[in-house]
């Protein structure tokens, strides 16, 4: 098995934090994450940032076989190579895996099947290292007016020229001992393998943003069109929209800790057309004030409905819509089954560890009773799953 090495920075200049803007909806280095996450090829996926807001963007893909590693700023400047951050990374932790790849955020065109397909041809192959390229077919000349790879005298026709195979820096496999003992992503007998000529392409300019969009959805790869917008939002309360702290007054009465931002969070939902529903174990009043102030358009309190689940299906069968069209937040094991089977799903930072480790949970930055329903929702409005009717949707309103 192997371990993947996505080297990311915040320091882009040429496109600030280029490695989480959205790319046909999806932070840039989702869709490398993403191929890795699909390989069997791969056990761990480490992705190495100095950035915190990068490090908090790819913990909500969700992904079962990722982490972040803080790399040291030493080695996150405009003059560090990526051989340091690798080199710091594989002498600061204990690999247990075999080979190790590193994979370059800037070329989305990476898939599962390229990275299972390149593990086999270096097996066959018996090479110690790889690299990916493409084969361009294209005539190049030194500047003293020498050609490099083919003769003018004879010039041949682009179908009988093999072309020029060129590194497109999509990603590299070596042995981690190797890298080790060599210092460099490529050692010993190197193997190739061929991309498509389209997969040439890097983003490391504004302008080779639209073209790489415009390939990206061209060539049958995810596009926007696989982002499918939701039509309800549904939360949980206690350690979601709480805190998960339980106070009672010298009386007994019970008394619940909300946030106004996530208040705010309902509303931003409401004026964008999503209907939202508040789904609780707990039958309370408190609750009840609550969802009546914030205007949901559906309750569902104490255990009398079934599972959390069953609540869902009843709203979705009233509104005529699938599952697949939800979105839920919530925290405990009495939210898997409803985790599960929804579109999008997501937990505050303080959830259970089952929770936390579901197929496809975002894991939020912010707790339970501390935004975490606000940053889900922002998170919604930012990846296209619903649209703000305001040019400037955060501006309006009231205290919630």
């Amino acid at each position: 098995m192997a371990i993947a090495f996505i080297p990311v920075r915040g320091g882009s200049k040429s496109i600030p934090l280029k490695n989480i803007k959205p790319f046909c909806r999806k932070p840039l280095v989702y869709w490398s994450a993403k191929a890795l996450q699909d390989s069997s090829s791969i056990s761990k996926i480490v992705v190495a940032t100095d950035s915190t807001e990068i490090k908090q963007t790819v913990l909500q893909f969700g992904f079962s076989k990722l982490e972040v590693y803080d790399r040291d700023p030493k080695n996150a400047t405009d003059t560090s190579s990526t051989e340091d951050i690798m080199l710091e990374y594989l002498n600061s932790a204990l690999i247990p895996e075999e080979y190790f790849i590193l994979v370059q955020a800037t070329n989305p065109f990476i898939t599962g099947q390229d990275i299972d397909e390149a593990f086999k041809l270096m097996k066959t192959s018996k090479a110690d290292s790889l690299l990916t390229c493409v084969r361009y077919k294209r005539f190049f000349w030194r500047k003293e007016g020498i050609p490099i790879n083919y003769d003018y005298t004879n010039r041949p026709r682009r179908q009988d020229f093999d072309g020029t195979l060129m590194e497109n820096g999509a990603f590299y496999i070596s042995l981690c001992k190797d890298i080790i003992e060599n210092k460099n992503r490529l050692s010993g007998k190197i193997a190739i393998y061929e991309m498509p000529e389209y997969t040439a392409f890097e983003i490391d300019e504004p302008d080779d943003w639209l073209i790489m969009e415009k390939l990206f959805q061209k060539h049958g790869l995810p596009s926007v069109s696989a982002v499918k917008p939701i039509k309800l939002f549904l939360s949980d309360v206690d350690g979601v929209m709480t805190d998960a702290g339980m106070y009672y007054t010298e009386n007994g009465d019970e008394l619940k800790k909300f946030n106004t931002h996530d208040g705010m969070a309902f509303q931003l939902l409401r004026e964008a057309g999503i209907k939202t529903g508040i789904i609780t174990t707990e039958n309370t009043k408190i609750v009840e004030r609550r969802a009546r102030k914030l205007k949901v358009d559906y309750v569902y309190q104490g255990k009398g409905f079934g599972s959390k689940l069953d609540a869902a299906k009843e709203i979705c069968a009233a509104e005529n819509i699938s599952l697949g069209e939800v979105a839920y937040i919530g925290d405990d094991i009495n939210c898997i089954d409803i985790c599960k089977a929804v579109g999008i799903r997501a937990c505050p930072s303080n959830s259970t560890k089952k929770v936390k480790e579901l197929e496809g949970m975002i894991q939020l930055s912010n707790a339970g009773g501390q935004g975490a329903v606000r940053e889900f929702v922002e998170w919604l409005f930012e990846n296209k799953y619903c649209y703000a009717q305001k040019e400037d949707h955060f501006s309006s309103a009231s205290h919630c």
